[in-house]
């Protein structure tokens, strides 16, 4: 089996446990209007695409970045790995304070242990590494695509998340967005 196949059955393998997850959470109390959803999800969509579609006939996208070389390979696959495992974790930890969409749950709470104590959306940090891996393991433009279209994607939906964040935990929430990275952790000296 070649690298980009174990790419495939990873992300095939987490979004099975995604939709699992899914099932068992907290009663929505508010949540994000559909124009709010779209900002991010129509990147979120297109990233995905551009990764795994096939039929995508622009030349230019499925220009091959560099040569293959099995180092490359098992990079890639290993970050696909860590990333996904480290987004696992992260939605295992929130438990049924998680939602698909922007929402604040019946009885919410802030987390701010486990992989929250080191980025505000470690969902979001290790999605994007693991297409980060999947993109080195594809080696073309489409690959690099991807991931910028997925960043920008959950750029947007931070920052929708931020605010409903802050209304909700007000000060507590400031003084954790003041000590901790929101996609990247803060590098502290």
């Amino acid at each position: 089996m070649d690298g980009m196949a174990v790419c495939g059955w990873l992300w095939i393998a987490f979004a099975v446990a995604w939709t699992v997850w899914a099932i068992r959470t907290k009663p929505t109390q508010v949540r994000e209007g559909i124009s709010s959803r779209l900002s991010y999800m129509v990147l979120t969509i297109a990233a995905f695409y551009t990764m795994w579609g096939r039929d995508a006939n622009r030349e230019w996208l499925r220009l091959v970045l560099f040569p293959a070389n099995p180092w490359i390979t098992a990079l890639g696959v290993a970050l696909t790995a860590v990333g996904l495992g480290f987004a696992a974790w992260a939605r295992a930890y929130i438990g049924t304070n998680w939602s698909g969409a922007v929402t604040v749950r019946v009885g919410h709470q802030l987390i701010t242990t486990g992989p929250y104590r080191w980025v505000r959306h470690p969902i979001y940090s290790g999605m994007i590494l693991a297409m980060l891996g999947t993109a080195l393991e594809r080696q073309q433009v489409r690959g690099i695509v991807a991931v910028v279209l997925l960043y920008a994607g959950f750029k947007i939906k931070s920052k929708i998340e931020e605010h409903a964040m802050t209304n909700t935990f007000g000060a507590e929430y400031d003084d954790y967005s003041r000590s901790t990275g929101a996609i990247v952790p803060k590098l502290r000296f």
